[in-house]
């Protein structure tokens, strides 16, 4: 049975340990690999971004994507750990053209599917897609206040650097909500 104060519990803990990043990854590990316990708890009905849990050294993000969903490119200025209990978050990671340079050059990309966990550094930037026609539902761990840290963005339209706006990400949710909802 997934408990969600105890999945906060057992993070805030974990940031305290040797190697924080490792052991919340085992946390959020463990959380996932029951996911369907974790879909009972959380109950996801559509895209968006819940805060679960917010303090100076650690946030907790319930984040759904909706079917077809895409964010910009964006980073966290601080290290993540992504587990997934519903669906497939592709990513797809960029770094900077040349040191300094708001320009972004593709990097490579990942798949997360049922169950997967991923532990991205403090200089990720990446871009998110949901490919199915269903939600993709994942527990979202940031190493700070991932609230108030200022970071940025590219996008949307074109991919110039600016100040990350959650108020834009979800107006993105918002969309993608419209667009599923648009199918039936």
């Amino acid at each position: 049975m997934f408990d969600l104060d105890e999945l906060i519990a057992d993070c805030r803990s974990a940031i305290e340990e040797d190697e924080p990043r490792r052991a919340v990854r085992e946390v959020v590990e463990r959380a996932v690999a029951a996911p369907t316990a974790v879909g009972d708890a959380l109950r996801p009905t559509e895209g968006g971004l819940t805060l679960l849990y917010n303090g100076d050294d650690l946030t907790v993000l319930h984040v759904v994507w909706a079917p077809g969903m895409e964010l910009f490119p964006h980073d966290h200025r601080m290290w993540a750990v992504i587990g997934i209990y519903a669906g497939q978050e592709d990513n797809a990671f960029y770094r900077r053209a040349a040191p300094g340079s708001p320009l972004l050059t593709e990097s490579g990309g990942k798949e997360l599917k049922l169950s997967d966990t991923v532990l991205l550094g403090d200089d990720v930037i990446h871009s998110v897609s949901n490919p199915l026609d269903r939600l993709t539902a994942a527990i979202h761990v940031y190493g700070g206040d991932f609230v108030n840290q200022p970071r940025s963005q590219w996008g949307p339209g074109a991919r110039e650097e600016q100040p990350y706006d959650m108020d834009l990400a979800r107006e993105e949710f918002a969309k993608a909500n419209t667009a599923w909802a648009s199918r039936f």
